[in-house]
């Protein structure tokens, strides 16, 4: 099931074509009881949105009893802050619908890779609270994601930076100020979702930098999370299914999720 985020037009709308209209993929689960959610925002530098890192999350979501939706968010020609308006949207449109979907407004999460974990950082550290005088009832609720996870994500756009992202999201010479509002490892505070993280230590695509400084930020504002650092494998592994280290990373977040009260106890 396919849902337009704005269907009387985005804000920063340009065009009238799938790609100038957010929507989210739904993958929704059985229960007897509400269940956790978490929105997936794929990679792709900000460039587009790989498949291999949307559609077969959500459906690992669904077999640990975890609802799922994957978020199309606006890449390049789109800049800032349509990608950030689009995650903000999708999780108050999530949390508006919970009942529908049989979901805890009280456990949505966002989990996404490379540049899609760039957004889902944004999401987590820029998030802004419901605005209870807003005609769109949706704009009435919390954007603040009560879980993140972040796989291999761009995180700093001032140290270990991915230039290609930074350039899809912010154009050719940004200025210092807003390079360092949008990295995610400034802006991390007290209000900033408990996270866990991953990465292989030699990505040669996103430093691993991205994703130790991140970790930083949030053990020294006392957030909890839960960092996963394999020696080996290339930028984009997705599942990493056949990946002799990083392959764990799904059952480790699995148990994570569990902890946090998204996922059912096996």
């Amino acid at each position: 099931m396919t849902i337009e985020l704005w269907p009387n037009g985005a804000p920063y709308q340009a065009g009238e074509t799938e790609e100038d209209r957010p929507r989210l993929i739904a993958f929704p689960v059985a229960s007897q009881k509400p269940v956790g959610c978490v929105i997936v925002c794929p990679g792709g530098g900000y460039a587009r949105r790989a498949d291999h890192e949307g559609n077969p999350i959500a459906e690992w979501l669904n077999s640990i009893g975890i609802a799922s939706f994957v978020l199309h968010y606006r890449v390049a020609p789109y800049r800032h802050p349509a990608p950030l308006e689009d995650c903000r949207r999708a999780i108050r449109w999530v949390r508006s619908h919970a009942e529908e979907y049989n979901i805890d407004p009280a456990k949505i999460g966002m989990l996404g890779f490379s540049a899609g974990g760039h957004a889902t950082a944004m999401a987590g550290v820029h998030h802004e609270p419901g605005n209870p005088e807003a005609a769109d009832p949706i704009d009435r609720v919390s954007s603040r994601p009560d879980a993140l996870v972040l796989c291999y994500p761009v995180i700093s756009f001032v140290q270990a930076h991915h230039s290609g992202s930074m350039r899809n999201l912010l154009g050719e010479e940004p200025p210092q100020e807003l390079r360092e509002r949008l990295s995610g490892e400034l802006a991390v505070n007290a209000e900033t979702p408990p996270t866990f993280l991953w990465h292989t230590a030699d990505d040669a695509g996103v430093p691993v930098e991205n994703s130790l400084l991140f970790a930083a930020a949030l053990s020294r504002n006392k957030i909890p999370f839960d960092l996963h650092v394999y020696e080996s494998g290339r930028h984009g592994l997705g599942l990493a299914s056949a990946h002799p280290q990083a392959y764990t990373w799904t059952m480790e977040c699995a148990n994570w999720l569990r902890k946090q009260g998204f996922a059912p106890e096996e």
